[in-house]
């Protein structure tokens, strides 16, 4: 993969997960309402937007560091997990209970079922401590805000900390929405990845059509977001720089569950851009990894094994928006 301003040395990055969870997934052949449904396969990981990206970063073996909440029995479970699937993990204890998240993959028809938890309360204390880390973890690298806001954080956090790390130098990178990115976008972050409905409801419009959507994504780089990545499912991304927009077709997969896709597609990118690949070059990687995962079942992600034949098959063309 070509670059043109590769960094001397590997910039540090982190990944923060305020809310994280023990991700379990089951797979069935049918459910049937009522009875005792017996799983075909079962698997745990440790889960939230984050802990996916930095999950990601490992299999593209770009050193990261993570950031967390942890509480109760089940948190205790989630750090143990963390502790084989990545390489340097810092958790902040609170009260209650850390939370599961369940994924159902039903074989016929195919249908993917998901429950999310609520997830702990979080302390002024401890939402301080974890400002503390982020800040220090990521120096003037990059830093990976990504997910939603468990009970007790304000909807500003995510925005307070853009401001306070953009002052230190470093590079942001925000997946949210609702007022979380209503107020991180008042900070220029470098990079946001919206999909295609958060980004028409950002930008107040229905978006149809691939240029629609591209015209909407430069218009938020013109209001100072530096990237903006915006994820199309199966169809592919869309990426609006300084450069140019350019739109990558995802390679074709069979789709077995689309969980961790989209922080699949945010740690490709970041990988990409920590490592000064041109911005094509870096669509088309988080385009892989995204399909990837998506092409593994329940909540695994891709492998870096797999890696070079998807990025044969995506196809990044150059828009004139």
């Amino acid at each position: 993969m070509r670059t043109e301003t590769a960094p001397a040395v590997q910039p540090e990055i982190v990944a923060l997960t305020l809310n994280p969870a023990v991700d379990v997934s089951y797979e069935v052949d049918r459910l049937v309402p009522d009875q005792k449904n017996h799983a075909t396969s079962a698997r745990y990981d440790p889960g939230g937007n984050g802990i996916n990206v930095a999950r990601a970063l490992k299999e593209l073996m770009v050193p990261a560091h993570s950031c967390c909440i942890a509480a109760g029995q089940v948190g205790g479970l989630l750090q143990r997990l963390l502790e084989h699937a990545l390489d340097d993990s810092r958790c902040v204890t609170v009260a209650g209970e850390t939370r599961i998240n369940a994924t159902i993959l039903q074989g016929q028809p195919p249908v993917q079922y998901e429950v999310t938890g609520i997830g702990p309360y979080v302390s002024p204390v401890a939402l301080a401590e974890v400002r503390e880390q982020v800040l220090r973890l990521a120096a003037s690298g990059y830093a990976v805000l990504t997910g939603s806001l468990p009970p007790g954080v304000p909807d500003n956090f995510y925005g307070e900390l853009m401001e306070a790390l953009h002052r230190q130098g470093a590079r942001t990178v925000l997946d949210a929405h609702g007022p979380a990115m209503d107020f991180a976008l008042r900070q220029a972050p470098f990079l946001i990845k919206p999909n295609a409905y958060e980004l028409s409801m950002l930008s107040g419009r229905e978006l149809p059509r691939l240029e629609d959507v591209a015209e909407a994504a430069r218009g938020l780089q013109g209001k100072g977001v530096h990237y903006v990545c915006v994820s199309l499912g199966a169809q592919g991304a869309l990426l609006v720089g300084p450069e140019g927009s350019f739109f990558a077709k995802a390679p074709k997969i069979s789709v077995r569950s689309t969980v961790g896709a989209g922080d699949s597609m945010v740690g490709g990118l970041v990988a990409a851009f920590s490592r000064g690949y041109r911005e094509e070059e870096c669509l088309r990687l988080g385009v892989a990894c995204g399909s990837g995962t998506a092409a593994e079942p329940g909540t695994a992600i891709f492998s870096r094994n797999g890696i070079s034949h998807l990025l044969r098959g995506v196809e990044v063309a150059s828009l004139d928006i």
